[in-house]
Parts: C-alpha cells; sequence; structure tokens
C-alpha cells in the first residue's frame, strides 16, 4: 500500500485525464457498498484503504459523491469514515446526518480532530450516546451546546448535566433549555435556580417540588429517639431537620433575643432588617449565614417564599419579611407589585 500510495502521490497535470480515475473512484465505493454475502470484512477493509489513497487526491466533488454513496451503508471501513468525517463540513455532514453505521469513536475522532461546523451538525444528529454529548461540551461553544439540548433524541449524563448548569450562570439563556431535558436531576435544578430567570424558577418549583410525606411517615418514631438523645448527633439531627415540616434550629431558642422566629420577623419589619436580625433569622431558620444571606438578598425574592414555607412561616410572617426589606408592595397606581405578586404567588404554590 506505501508504494501505491507512493505512485498517487504524482500529482495530475492539467492536460492528464481523469476519466479513469472518476470511473475507478465510483467502482471502488460500488464494492464498498457490497453486501457481506458478496464480499468479506478483509476485502472490504483493503478496498477501503485503496479508495482512501483515492480520495486524498480526489476532488471536492468527487469526494462529495463517494460520501454521499457511502452514507447509507450499514457497514463502512473506519479508513473512509475516518477520512471523510475530517474533511470540509458539507461533505462530513453527509455521514454525520445520514451514516447510522458510525460508531461514537468515530464521531469523538470527528468532534476533537475538526471543526466548529462539524461539531455543529454532530449535535443535531439522532441518538447521540453519553460519550459524544459529553465531548461536545467540553468545548464551551454556546451554539453546539444549545443544539445537544434541543435534540430529544441525545442522551446526557449526569456529567454533562452537571457541566452545562455550572456554563448556565454565565450563558442564562441555557435555563430553559436544561430543563427541558428529561436527565436534569433536583439537585442541578436547585443550583440553578439561583440565576434562573422568573419563569424559570417557576418551573423549577413546580417540577421539582419533593414531597415529604413518605420520609415523615417512615421516620416518625426516629424524632422521639433524636430527642431523647438531646439532639447530640448533628448527622441525625441535620436529615431530621430536612424531613421535619418546620425546618428550624431547635436549640437556637434558648441562644436567642428573640422568644421565636416570628417575632424575629416582626421586629425586623417595624425596624428594619439589620445585619444582626438576618442572621438571628438564619440561625433560628437553621440554615448557615450565607445561605440566609442568598435567601434574603435574592433580588427576585421567590427565597423568601420558600424561606417562609420550609419553616411553617405564616402569609403574615412573609410580609412582614418583605417590609423588613423595605421592598415596594404596590405600584404608583396602586396595583399589587408585580415582584410581591410573584412572591405571594411562590408562596401558595409551594408543598411542604
Amino acid at each position: 500500500m506505501g508504494e501505491l500510495s507512493a505512485m498517487m502521490g504524482e500529482e495530475a497535470t492539467p492536460q492528464t485525464p481523469l476519466r479513469a480515475r472518476r470511473a475507478l473512484l465510483k467502482r471502488l465505493a460500488d464494492v464498498v457498498s457490497l453486501p457481506a454475502s458478496r464480499i468479506n470484512a478483509f476485502e472490504r477493509s483493503v478496498t477501503g484503504d485503496l479508495l482512501v489513497e483515492m480520495l486524498r487526491l480526489a476532488s471536492r466533488e468527487e469526494r462529495r459523491r463517494v460520501a454521499s454513496r457511502l452514507a447509507p451503508l450499514a457497514e463502512l471501513p473506519n479508513s473512509v469514515a475516518r477520512l471523510l468525517l475530517r474533511d470540509e463540513a458539507e461533505i462530513a455532514g453527509l455521514l454525520i446526518e445520514q451514516c447510522a453505521s458510525l460508531s461514537d469513536a468515530d464521531i469523538v475522532g470527528c468532534a476533537r480532530d475538526a471543526s466548529f461546523e462539524h461539531r455543529l451538525l454532530i449535535a443535531a444528529r439522532r441518538g447521540l450516546s453519553e460519550i459524544v454529548t459529553e465531548t461536545l461540551f467540553t468545548f464551551g461553544e454556546m451554539e453546539v451546546i444549545e443544539a445537544v439540548l434541543r435534540n430529544r433524541t441525545a442522551r446526557l449524563s449526569q456529567v454533562g448535566i452537571e457541566a452545562v448548569v455550572g456554563l448556565s450562570r454565565p450563558s442564562p439563556n441555557l435555563c430553559g433549555l436544561l430543563l427541558k431535558r428529561p436527565e436534569l436531576r433536583p439537585s442541578g435544578a436547585y443550583v440553578m435556580f439561583w440565576w434562573c430567570a422568573a419563569e424559570d424558577r417557576r418551573t423549577i418549583l413546580q417540577r421539582f417540588a419533593v414531597s415529604r410525606e413518605v420520609m415523615q411517615e417512615a421516620s416518625e418514631d426516629v424524632f422521639p429517639m433524636a430527642a431523647e438523645e438531646g439532639w447530640a448527633d448533628p448527622v441525625a439531627r441535620k436529615a431530621l431537620q430536612f424531613i421535619e415540616r418546620r425546618q428550624r434550629n431547635r436549640a437556637a431558642i434558648e441562644k436567642s433575643p428573640f422568644d421565636s422566629l416570628e417575632q424575629a420577623v416582626m421586629v425586623a419589619a417595624r425596624d428594619g432588617l439589620t445585619r444582626e436580625t438576618a442572621s438571628e433569622i438564619a440561625f433560628l431558620a437553621g440554615v448557615k449565614p450565607l445561605t440566609g444571606a442568598k435567601l434574603l438578598g435574592d433580588p427576585g425574592g421567590e427565597p423568601l417564599a420558600i424561606l417562609c414555607k420550609a419553616t411553617g412561616m405564616s402569609r403574615v410572617d412573609l410580609t412582614n419579611l418583605w417590609r423588613s426589606m423595605r421592598r415596594p408592595e404596590t405600584l404608583a397606581d396602586g396595583k399589587i407589585h408585580p415582584d410581591w405578586e410573584r412572591v405571594q404567588i411562590t408562596y401558595e404554590m409551594l408543598a411542604v
């Protein structure tokens, strides 16, 4: 085959007749296309190697014709697939879009070695596997990522989903596409919640709302056990706080200057939310100060509704919490402010 490559390396001059070459290209493509009953694997492989050497010196139109001829094949020599997949996007696209016999290795190799246009074509291919979509995500190309997310036949791994969730922070347009993917899990959606638009937040709260009734029933007798132990085990205490309807720090009341979480919120509404009061609210609610700051400082306001519902506070407490930050409740014309209306709707739609 090396001697053949050397002989073929002699470039044809403008006067060189090319009819035989074109005819031979067509014949070799026909041979490669023969069914398994007519040609064995070794013969197909050798023919494919010869075809590759000729394709290296073929014109663009000749390569396109061969790609079009081979695209529907159920079995394609690896050497031919590698060469054509790395050709111009228009030629490679014939295989990417139509050739069902391409392996994941073929497609991944094309994605890594070829251009952005090739990856965009791959992103729209039917039946992409997890390894292929992960590879496409590693390039960080927004158009390619969006095309993969829109591809309903593509399969995404959790590693791939987590990577795109991270990318959605600087590119919030990915949030809506991610929320349509069945592979997205609650943990990823909750992370994305912090930077999603209002409509996407509503979708997250509706789709990923988790009822704790089953967990509460299963662990009903564990609460008295933990109480007898004085809630000394931090692991059990944290898990039970999550399962319990009212997520609060049971030991905080003894150390707090406030009699209850509700009183802390009421004082904040009257005097304004100070850093000290905000820390006490977080402490009484059983969340870390940093988490409390994120909940109270979120510009959208939906986390306030989540905090109130999770800790068992009422609508009155939600109003007090909203007023504590001096956020507007009405517009200049007297109508309810859209932000405040959205927060109230969020509170009503949440289940604990």
